[in-house]
Formats: structure tokens, C-alpha cells, sequence
């Protein structure tokens, strides 16, 4: 429900001008948008993205069809797609969660932009700016949602799909950070500057391996390879990088289960393994030289980079199973999480570098 301007006036301010319940606001978004990213890794991984066929309904209806007449006619008004109950309640629960974000984050940007003249502090500019920007990202994420059913899983679609919902997990939870909430994460002003420029880099080669995952994901590349660490016996194993990675794949084919012939999946399945090396290394590195800085956040970068690659290596050797895979995705929105903590959260704050 929308606050009265007495009650938003009437609560405590702190970090500069936010309101506290801005800031429980953020976090209920933050709690939201994990939600959608783990309901969106599960209804791929249980092939339900085209659980229904048509957008924003389910075969016209607002929940899905469930009664046996009610399937019967959805049957008729779509005789290519069968109702399959076990990927029709997926698709609709995701999109509910992600219709209750969007209308989260159109109150935020809303109540953000209307507290304009009650104050108008840095973090309030800001505030203002960054939900503003989180607004036009989740229009976009809605209209690529619509767009991967419409145009069939096509695997630029759902990888964009993907990335939009880890930005817009991660404008929130930078919008938090900033707002100056979980002051354990921050590091001082100096230990900042000296590790800006590996923090980067490393904040890039993730953005770069979740976009390599989500290309793995949407391409049905996962199992390609089924022994670990090698490939079919081979470090380097027999690839076709050019049909892998051709981001001029034709829009009109049903992409249910991919197209691709093995050998492109084995290049995506191989170049997301050596991503993950690449990631393992410079965040190993990172987490070492945080060590002196912040503890706390070193030992959790170093944990979750754990926990992230033995997950991978388990969807190997377990065959993709879904509980694994799940998490998986989670870890690789966790590890996101903490290098933007790193890498953003400090330039707020100024707080003392720690001795």
C-alpha cells in the first residue's frame, strides 16, 4: 500500500536523508528479485519457458488452464502447443513474481522522485537516479520475457533475459549498498583505490562467465561434455567455435532443446569451463589481497567462489540435476553481489581505511 505523505514524513531519516523504510523497501525489492532470478533459472531448467504459449496470459487465461474443459479449449486455440500442467505453473508463478517486482520498483522510482522536496542530500540525488535507471531496466526485462515466448526460446532473447535479471537484482542491491546499509561490506577510502583496478577486471570476467552460462543454458549446451575435467577425454576437444557462437542464429524455430549440432555445444560448454578458470583465479587473487582490508567479506568472496565452482563441477558429474543447477545460478548472482559490494559500495561512504 502507497504511504500518505504524513506517514513519509513522520519516519526517521539516517544515512543523509533516506528514510529508513525506503531502505526496508530496497531490501524487500532485493528479497524479490532473488526470487525471480531462482524461479527463472528453475522454469529453464525444467524446459518449462514455453510452458505457455502466449504473453502475459496462459492460453488466455490469467493462472493456466487445470480443469479438463478448460484444457480442451486451450488445446483447440493453440493445436501446436499442448497444455503440460507440469511446465504451465512454473512459467505463470515466474511471472507473477516478476509482475510484483515491476510494480515494486515503479513505487520505489514513484516514492523516490516524490520525496524530491523533502530533501535533497547526495544519497537522495542519487536514490533518485539509480531507481529511475532500475525503472527503464525492468521495462526492458519485461519486454524481453514477453519476447522469449513469442520468439521461441530464441537463445539471444533468454541470455539477454538472463543478464537483465541479474542487473536488476544487482541495481537494487547497489541502490542499497549506497543508501549506506551493511557497513561490514564497505572497505576504507585507500584499500578502495588500491584494489579498483583487479576488482574491475574481476567484476568484468564474471559479467562475461554468467553471460557465457546463460549462452551454455539457452543453447542446451550444459551436458555436452560428461566427464570432468576433461572433455570427452580431451583438453581440447573436438569444437565448432564458429557455429557455437553465432549470434545470427535465425528467429522463427522453436529453440526448445536447441538446434545446435554437438560439437558447437561442446565449444559453449568448453569456453564456460575455461571462463570458470579464468574467474577462479583473478577472484582467488582478490579475495587474498582482501584478506588484510575486510576479513569478513574476503572469507565470503572466497567461500561462494568455492561453493560456485564445485556446484559446476557437480552439474558434470551428476548430470545437470535440477536442485544443483538451481543453486548453481544462485551462486553466480551471490559471487555478482559481492564484487559489486567491492567494487561500488565504498564510493559512498568514505569510510577510514582499516589499519
Amino acid at each position: 500500500m502507497v504511504s500518505s505523505s504524513s506517514s513519509v514524513n513522520a519516519e526517521l531519516r539516517d544515512s543523509g536523508g533516506l528514510s529508513t523504510g525506503m531502505k526496508n523497501l530496497i531490501a524487500g525489492g532485493i528479497a524479490l528479485a532473488v526470487v525471480v532470478v531462482v524461479l527463472g533459472a528453475f522454469t529453464r531448467l525444467v524446459d518449462a519457458g514455453l510452458g505457455c504459449p502466449d504473453w502475459p496470459g496462459c492460453y488466455g487465461h490469467l493462472t493456466w488452464p487445470d480443469s479438463e474443459s478448460e484444457i480442451q479449449r486451450a488445446e483447440a486455440a493453440f493445436p501446436d502447443a499442448p497444455v503440460d500442467l507440469d511446465k504451465t505453473w512454473p512459467e505463470m508463478v515466474h511471472r507473477y513474481f516478476a509482475g510484483s517486482l515491476l510494480l515494486l520498483v515503479l513505487y520505489l522510482a514513484v516514492r523516490n522522485w516524490r520525496e524530491a522536496g523533502r530533501g535533497d542530500s547526495a544519497i537522495l540525488r542519487e536514490q533518485r537516479t539509480l531507481s529511475s535507471i532500475l525503472l527503464v531496466l525492468i521495462i526492458c526485462q519485461a519486454a524481453f520475457g514477453a519476447w522469449t515466448v513469442t520468439l521461441k526460446l530464441w537463445p539471444q532473447v533468454v541470455t539477454a533475459h538472463l543478464l537483465g535479471g541479474f542487473a536488476t537484482l544487482g541495481m537494487l542491491w547497489l541502490m542499497y549498498l549506497r543508501a549506506g546499509a551493511l557497513p561490514g561490506l564497505r572497505l576504507g577510502a585507500a584499500d578502495h583505490q588500491q584494489l579498483a583496478a583487479h576488482s574491475r577486471l574481476t567484476f568484468a570476467l564474471v559479467i562475461v562467465q554468467i553471460a557465457l552460462g546463460g549462452w551454455v543454458s539457452s543453447n542446451y549446451a550444459a551436458l555436452a561434455c560428461a566427464d570432468f575435467p576433461t572433455c570427452y577425454g580431451s583438453y581440447w576437444p573436438p569444437m565448432d567455435m564458429a557455429a557455437g557462437f553465432d549470434i545470427t542464429q535465425t528467429v522463427g524455430p522453436n529453440y526448445l532443446g536447441g538446434l545446435l549440432d554437438n560439437e558447437a555445444r561442446v565449444a559453449i560448454h568448453w569456453m564456460h569451463r575455461l571462463g570458470a578458470v579464468v574467474v577462479l583465479i583473478s577472484a582467488a587473487l582478490l579475495a587474498w589481497r582482501l584478506w588484510a582490508r575486510n576479513a569478513g567479506l574476503a572469507l565470503l568472496l572466497a567461500l561462494v567462489l568455492l561453493v560456485q565452482v564445485t556446484l559446476g563441477i557437480l552439474n558434470v558429474v551428476w548430470s545437470l540435476p535440477l536442485a544443483v543447477a538451481t543453486l548453481h545460478n544462485a551462486g553466480g548472482a551471490l559471487l555478482l553481489l559481492i564484487l559489486i559490494a567491492v567494487n561500488f559500495a565504498p564510493k559512498l561512504e568514505k569510510a577510514p581505511a582499516e589499519a
